[in-house]
């Protein structure tokens, strides 16, 4: 029956006796819910205590009577009137429970109710409820039933997952010998029953993984924890050998391992792109951050070793256009060497001159690769440079590949492998790994050899190009130049500073967009435009901006400059700054015992935008003892930081130094303040002089 509420406790429903004379209060003790109506309205007279528990309203509001009445309307009344006219007793079982006036919405219960006439007198009639909560049977019933349905379902599942996944099922004891005949593993190797049988199996497993295997198949026997996984490679029936994955769970009854179920899966394509892509990523690590081109192909050739193959060597190639070195049509250079542990190692350098006819030379004229294998010990003629047979023959080669590396359109190196003794010579798709390992490096090569051919022409114009500042009576200028460590010697950046024609003296800080060869001729072209025009005319600073940017449509190519152009002029021993700026940061003014400001007028957009672009001028006075700097954005631009961040902590630093000599000034900020590394930086400093109460 559906919940009813707790009623008020009247007379005739306590439990006594109704207008009858009935007593009921030997039904009180009943080990189920009682409760007893009268009359054909079915009017509550008693229920025991059970039944007050079971049905009560938990906030004391609605009465049993009034409950109950409700109930009957909406649910019961059909069966109650059937039991009150015909006597017939009737049996409802693990009904859920219905919705009553006064209680909560459970949907979670269950009950198993009887309802049977009594007879008060002659014409006077009732019924007998008695009423039982089934909800733990009816719970168990059904978790049972369930889990014998899941059962059932992961038994489906497992037994469809070993057709789809697994190409070879097999069966041991609990000690790990096979023992019931598995037609998909002879179908794989080729084994038949007697020969795999017991631990015959572990013939047809790579001689180099057996020791590995015995280990683990015997830890996971010996101390069983769960599920035993393991790779080996398999001989397959084709002769050749496959990496396989094996999987086992041992089979418990009365928790007692019984037998174990294994499978053996296929994975050669996936092992072979795990392995692809983890070479990959360590030859990206390992050349990650070198610079030097000699430094990286020794990284990628310790990748190849021992992974690929037992040695390598790797050689800087280069074409002669002349007979100083006998007419030999290619040298080679050894810049690296790799050999697996147990190899001496050939030296990591020489040079040496290759005739036509030598298979290094074909392999770098075709750029493709060459693959060959012979017997152990035996190499031919002609395959390798003369000083290498030495060291294939005391290692017993029995395969090489000769691979060009083709950067930039070019073959600046060729790589040679090579395997010894018992282990299989390169295959095809060891040749294309190793292939694709310097393809993947090819940006890293590409910069290092640029860098290489760039160092030496960039220092140079390095040096050239940044001279000490003019020696003026009363001011100092200081000048620094930091190369930054991730690119060549010398990008766009610069700085100048002479005297005009008028005696007064001119600083200039700019940075060309790019840090490259390309970058550092474009800027030399603009520090020369520049003198040139301001040596002309003893103009604005913005006109010779103005007409700088006029002159850079002749340069080649696209070039775009940031520059600040300042005259540091003199009248009655008072120093003025009359200054432009074009897209660069702005000048920093300090002072000792004085906040810092940036001079942030005068600004205008970068150079080498066409057409006409107001350039304007700016007067600012320069106090005695004050330090003007101007800089490049190496000194305050970090990756993911606003620039302001970059100003403010230059601004800070700068205050604090304000008082220094203007060397260690410049020295300071440079060592002090956090910068990228990505960028050169240049800084050029004036001090004024103080004025005359500071000198006395």
């Amino acid at each position: 029956m559906g919940a009813v509420g707790e009623p008020e406790e009247p007379e005739e429903s306590g439990g006594g006796h109704g207008d009858s004379g009935l007593t009921f209060e030997m039904l009180d003790p009943a080990p189920v819910g009682v409760a007893v109506t009268r009359g054909p309205d079915h009017r509550l007279i008693y229920t025991n205590a059970l039944y007050r528990s079971l049905f009560s309203d938990p906030a004391g509001e609605v009465s049993l009577e009034e409950a109950l009445a409700e109930f009957l309307r909406r649910f019961y009344r059909p069966r109650f009137d059937h039991v009150y006219t015909t006597g017939e007793p009737l049996v409802i079982t693990t009904e859920p429970e219905l919705p009553m006036k006064g209680r909560p919405e459970n949907a979670g219960r269950f009950f198993t109710s009887s309802l049977s006439r009594v007879v008060f007198g002659p014409g006077d009639h009732g019924v007998l409820a008695m009423v039982m909560d089934v909800t733990e049977q009816v719970t168990a019933a059904r978790r049972l039933a369930d889990l014998a349905e899941e059962r059932r379902r992961v038994v489906r599942r497992l037994a469809s997952l070993m057709r789809v996944s697994a190409e070879i099922v097999w069966v041991t004891s609990r000690e790990g010998f096979v023992h019931e005949p598995s037609p998909s593993w002879e179908r794989v190797t080729g084994q038949s029953w007697e020969d795999y049988r017991g631990q015959g199996w572990l013939d047809s497993v790579h001689p180099d993984d057996r020791r590995a295997t015995i280990k683990s198949w015997s830890k996971a026997v010996g101390d069983v924890t769960g599920t035993w996984e393991h790779v080996y490679r398999l001989r397959t029936a084709g002769g050749g050998y496959r990496h396989f994955q094996l999987r086992a769970v041992p089979i418990c009854e009365d928790g007692q391992v019984v037998e174990w179920v294994g499978s053996s899966t296929d994975i050669e394509e996936q092992w072979q792109e795990r392995r692809r892509q983890d070479l990959l990523d360590r030859a990206a690590a390992a050349t990650s951050g070198l610079r030097s081109l000699e430094e990286m192909l020794g990284a990628l050739a310790d990748v190849i070793v021992p992974e690929l193959a037992d040695g390598c060597g790797v050689y800087l190639v280069t074409d002669l256009t002349d007979e100083r070195r006998g007419g030999a049509p290619l040298v080679v250079e050894r810049m690296a060497t790799a050999a697996r542990p147990g190899l001496a190692r050939l030296p990591p350098y020489s040079e040496e001159r290759l005739p036509e006819r030598n298979a290094f030379v074909k392999a770098i004229r075709r750029r493709k690769p060459l693959l060959k294998s012979f017997p152990a010990g035996s190499t031919p003629k002609d395959l390798v440079p003369e000083g290498t047979y030495p060291w294939l023959a005391d290692n017993d080669a029995n395969g090489l590949l000769i691979l060009p590396v083709v950067v930039d359109g070019a073959v600046p190196a060729v790589v040679c492998a090579v395997t010894c003794g018992d282990r299989p010579a390169l295959s095809r798709s060891d040749a294309q790994l190793i292939s694709q390992l310097f393809d993947h490096a090819h940006d890293a090569l590409s910069r290092a050899i640029r860098f290489q051919r760039a160092q030496q022409v960039a220092l140079a114009l390095q040096y050239s190009l940044l001279a000490e500042p003019p020696r003026l009576p009363g001011l100092r200028i200081v000048a620094r130049y930091r190369a930054s460590p991730s690119a060549a010697e010398v990008g766009g950046d610069w700085y100048d500073s002479f005297v005009l024609p008028d005696g007064v003296p001119v600083l200039v800080i700019g940075d060309v967009a790019g840090h490259d060869l390309t970058a550092a001729v474009a800027m030399s072209q603009l520090r020369n435009m520049l003198r040139a025009l301001a040596m002309d005319r003893c103009e604005p600073p913005g006109d010779i901006l103005a007409r700088l940017n006029t002159a850079m449509g002749s340069l080649s190519g696209e070039v775009t400059a940031t520059c600040v152009y300042a005259r540091v002029e003199e009248d009655d021993g008072t120093h003025r700054l009359h200054y432009a700026v074009a897209g660069h940061p702005p000048p920093l003014l300090v002072t000792p015992g004085r906040p810092g400001r940036f001079l942030d007028e005068a600004v205008s957009p970068l150079l080498g935008i066409p057409g006409g672009v107001p350039r304007g001028s700016w007067t600012e006075p320069l106090p005695p003892g004050g330090t003007l700097l101007l800089y490049t954005d190496g000194l305050v631009e970090r990756p993911g930081e606003h620039l302001d961040r970059g100003l403010e902590r230059l601004r800070l630093a700068a205050e604090r130094l304000a008082d220094r000599p203007l060397d260690k000034f410049c020295d300071q900020l440079l060592s002090g303040l956090p910068t990228s590394g990505l960028d050169d930086i240049a800084v050029i400093a004036l001090r004024l002089p103080p004025s005359p109460s500071d000198n006395h």
